[in-house]
């Protein structure tokens, strides 16, 4: 039986800055089999982004007693953080791929369709990093997102800058101290310029660390902790209320930070809000399905 005539087979892709996960399903939805690989955002490198996209995916044959070349028999739907980056995505379609047919699209993309089970609406996603964004009628709508240290407010990243600012503040009298501001600069010695030292090499995931310090003060009556996670609060509501201006009458929360944040939304807010119905995963399998359709069912024009 040749790869044309056998039932399609379809793998959805998340790569992320953290890890790269795949799912294979069959026509019917059934998964076969699933992979893990390591990070796979475009920040990488798109080199190194694709091989951890194809080990995952090889993972997942694996998983699913299928032979490595079986991949090229699948129809995938990948998505990769950083695809909005400028050539990125002319330059992944440039390439090679090992699949029979092949949808590249943000991370942030199949996040939507997967949460929304592949009807319109938004997502906010609050972990590291924060980011609003919509599928609305067929276009596709981002908010913020444009990364830590000069967007991606109320993320964890932010959270975490705004703490240890504070806490060097209070340390200098600057600023009213805090049990938060005390336990911020015990972890650098109540030194400052061991923060000093800790910032030049520091990313935002390092910065992210601080975030659950913040939001258990917060939790606490801590009052310092209280404004940072009000403050980033009131950032993740602009997102959604700017998401909502732009069509989305249903928006989902997602993210490390999201279960936590949500408490201090603001009530018109919090009433937008659903839950999610699928994960990133499952919209990329979505849009796998969509473009395994051009490809088995090519329009006949004339």
């Amino acid at each position: 039986m040749t790869a044309a005539s056998q039932p399609p087979l379809f793998i959805g892709v998340d790569g992320g800055g953290t890890g790269c996960r795949a799912r294979i399903q069959n026509a019917e939805g059934l998964v076969l089999g699933t992979g893990i690989a390591g990070p796979a955002a475009l920040r990488v490198g798109i080199d190194r982004s694709l091989a951890e996209v194809e080990r995952a995916c090889r993972a997942a044959l694996q998983d699913a007693g299928l032979g490595s070349d079986a991949l090229s028999s699948l129809h995938a739907g990948v998505g990769l953080a950083g695809v909005g980056r400028k050539g990125a995505l002319e330059e992944l379609m440039h390439r090679p791929h090992p699949f029979r047919s092949v949808v590249y699209v943000n991370d942030a993309t199949i996040a939507c369709i997967g949460a929304h089970g592949a009807r319109d609406g938004g997502i906010v996603i609050v972990g590291t990093g924060s980011v609003g964004f919509a599928v609305v009628g067929g276009r596709e709508f981002r908010v913020g997102g444009y990364g830590f240290p000069i967007s991606d407010e109320g993320s964890g990243a932010d959270i975490g800058l705004h703490a240890i600012r504070l806490a060097l503040r209070a340390y200098d009298g600057r600023a009213i101290e805090s049990r938060l501001t005390r336990e911020v600069m015990m972890r650098f010695n109540n030194d400052p310029f061991e923060a000093v030292a800790w910032m030049d090499p520091a990313t935002a995931t390092d910065y992210a660390t601080f975030a659950p310090l913040v939001m258990r003060h917060a939790d606490g009556g801590d009052p310092v902790a209280r404004r940072i996670v009000r403050d980033a609060a009131e950032q993740i509501d602009e997102l959604v209320r700017r998401l909502s201006e732009c069509g989305a009458s249903r928006i989902a929360l997602l993210g490390g930070l999201a279960s936590p944040m949500e408490p201090w939304l603001a009530p018109d807010v919090q009433r937008q809000l659903v839950p999610i119905e699928g994960d990133a995963v499952d919209g990329a399998l979505e849009l796998a399905r969509r473009t395994a359709m051009k490809v088995l069912c090519p329009r006949i024009d004339g």
